[in-house]
């Protein structure tokens, strides 16, 4: 033993419960105050040295993101954009924050494909999944623009077992407002 410092193997426990060995410095005068000798095999030692019991307190996941929970409120909103060159299904709670969203180009669909109704309907399926796995049961549905995915999203979204107490077109109609453009000579 040296006068100065000894090594000290002190064990540290992470999130998953692993335990790791690593080396420490310890000051002469602080091995003296602590007689214990510790083994880091020991489940016991490690609650001793960690001061808590190891066993009884579970350890939780961290979830990924910006700290949102992954449940939320049975009641939302299902707004579909359906424009000529794509559909777009995002369902909200009832406060506004998106739950899941999906897309015709997020299906896969690339260029005209993703302007058909088959395309909507697997985007329509796909956001409603990820809704109904979160805990959401039932969508008001507000239908936005004219394109070939209107009814077909919304067909998508009933079958995947939510509920909709509400269709609802939000398509904005202009009352004569802003002028139109040249026509046009052919």
């Amino acid at each position: 033993m040296s006068d100065e410092t000894e090594k000290k193997k002190e064990t540290v426990v992470d999130e998953e419960k692993q335990v790791e060995v690593k080396d420490a410095s310890v000051p002469d005068s602080a091995e003296k105050k602590n007689e214990e000798s510790v083994d880091s095999s020991d489940a016991s030692s490690v609650e001793k040295i960690m001061g808590e019991d190891l066993e009884k307190k579970p350890v939780i996941p961290q979830s990924k993101g910006k700290g949102r929970s992954a449940r939320v409120s049975s009641a939302g909103v299902a707004h579909i954009r359906a424009t000529f060159n794509n559909t777009m299904i995002s369902i909200a709670d009832i406060n506004g924050g998106v739950v899941s969203w999906s897309s015709a180009g997020r299906s896969g669909f690339k260029g005209s494909k993703k302007s058909t109704a088959f395309a909507a309907t697997l985007a329509g399926q796909d956001a409603a999944r990820q809704a109904a796995g979160k805990g959401m049961r039932e969508v008001e549905v507000h239908v936005q623009g004219a394109g070939a995915g209107r009814e077909s999203a919304i067909r998508a979204i009933q079958s995947s077992g939510l509920n909709i107490t509400l269709i609802k077109d939000v398509t904005p109609m202009p009352h004569n407002g802003c002028r139109p453009r040249k026509r046009r000579r052919v």
